[in-house]
C-alpha cells in the first residue's frame, strides 16, 4: 500500500486483513456458519429488547441491565460484520488507516462496556439474593441510569488514548494484521518504534477495568453463595441460584476467551495462528449470538414475555 512519507516517520495509508491462516480457499464456505452467527446476534438481540420494552413486568432492574447488555452485543456484532463477511465474500482485504483506529476503538469500548454491564448484573444479583426488600430501593430507575452512563463514560475515557498513541508510532513494512478486524495489541506489533508505552497502557486499563470488574464479579458470587447457603430450604436454595445461572453463562462466555486473546497476544508468541484467529473469533461473534439464546432459555419471565408474543 502507499505509505505517507514524513522524515523518518512512517504510517501506512492501509492495512491488510487476514481471514483464517490456510483455509482461505474455503472462506465463501466459512462465511455460513458466521452469517448464522451475526443473524442470530442481531435477530435475538433485538427480541430481548423488543420482547422487554413491550412487557410492563419486567421493567425492572435486572432486565434494565439485560438491555443493556442487548446493546452492547448489538453493537459488537455490528462492529465486526462489515470487515468480516466482506473478507469472506469478496476478499476485501483492505482497511484504512483511520477507519481501522475507529473499528478497534469501539471493539475495544464495547467489550468494557460489556464486562461492566456483567459486574452491574451480579450487583443486581447479589443485592435482589441478600437484600430482597432493599432491592428496589437500592436500584431504582435512576440509579441503574446512573450506572449505566458511568459504564459508557468509563470506556471511552479510559481508551481515549489509545488511537493517538498508536497514530504517533512509525510502522514499518508489515501491514498483515491477524483477524478480519482491528485490534490493539495486533496494530500495535506492526510497528518498529518502542511500543512500551503502548504495552503498559493497554494493561493498566484491561488491569484497572476488566480485570477488576472479573474480581468483583467473583465477589459477587461468593457473597451470593453465602447467602444462599443460610438460607433454609433446599427449594429456596435452588431458586435463589436459578436466577444466577443465565448470568454465570454470560460471564463465562465472555471472559474465557477475551482473557484467552490477551494472553496469545501479549505472551504467545509460539502459538499457531490458526488457535490464535479461532479465539479470536470465539471472543468477538460468541457472546452476542450466545447471550440472547441463554436468556431466553434459561429466564422464565423473559420464555413468557416471548411466547405471548
Amino acid at each position: 500500500p502507499p505509505w505517507e512519507f514524513n522524515g523518518s516517520f512512517y504510517q501506512p495509508s492501509a492495512f491488510l486483513m487476514m481471514g483464517i491462516p490456510g483455509l482461505e480457499a474455503l472462506h465463501p464456505w466459512i462465511s455460513i456458519p458466521f452469517c448464522a452467527l451475526y443473524l442470530t446476534a442481531l435477530l435475538g438481540n433485538c427480541v430481548i429488547l423488543f420482547i422487554i420494552r413491550k412487557t410492563p413486568s419486567l421493567h425492572e432492574p435486572m432486565y434494565y441491565f439485560l438491555s443493556m447488555l442487548a446493546v452492547t452485543d448489538l453493537g459488537l456484532a455490528l462492529c465486526t460484520l462489515p470487515t468480516t463477511l466482506g473478507l469472506f465474500w469478496f476478499n476485501a482485504r483492505r482497511i484504512a488507516f483511520d477507519a481501522c483506529l475507529t473499528q478497534m476503538y469501539f471493539i475495544h469500548i464495547l467489550s468494557f462496556i460489556e464486562s461492566s454491564v456483567l459486574l452491574a448484573m451480579a450487583f443486581d444479583r447479589f443485592v435482589a439474593i441478600s437484600h430482597p426488600l432493599r432491592h428496589p430501593a437500592i436500584l431504582t430507575g435512576s440509579t441503574v441510569l446512573k450506572i449505566g452512563l458511568a459504564i459508557v463514560l468509563r470506556g471511552m475515557v479510559s481508551l481515549l488514548p489509545i488511537p493517538f498513541l498508536l497514530k504517533r508510532l512509525t510502522y514499518c513494512g508489515r501491514t498483515e494484521l491477524s483477524h478480519s478486524f482491528c485490534f490493539h495489541p495486533d496494530i500495535m506489533n506492526l510497528a518498529c518504534a518502542d511500543i512500551k508505552v503502548n504495552v503498559f497502557y493497554g494493561m493498566i486499563v484491561l488491569l484497572s477495568t476488566v480485570g477488576m470488574d472479573f474480581i468483583f464479579i467473583v465477589l459477587s458470587y461468593i457473597l451470593i453463595i453465602r447467602t444462599v447457603v443460610s438460607l433454609t430450604t433446599r427449594e429456596e436454595c435452588l431458586k435463589a441460584l436459578n436466577t444466577c445461572v443465565s448470568h454465570i453463562c454470560a460471564v463465562l462466555v465472555f471472559f474465557i476467551p477475551m482473557i484467552g486473546l490477551s494472553m496469545i497476544h501479549r505472551f504467545g508468541r509460539n502459538v499457531p495462528p490458526l488457535v490464535n484467529t479461532l479465539v479470536a473469533y470465539t471472543y468477538l461473534t460468541i457472546p452476542p449470538a450466545l447471550n440472547p439464546v441463554i436468556y431466553s432459555i434459561k429466564s422464565t419471565h423473559i420464555r413468557e414475555a416471548l411466547l405471548r408474543a
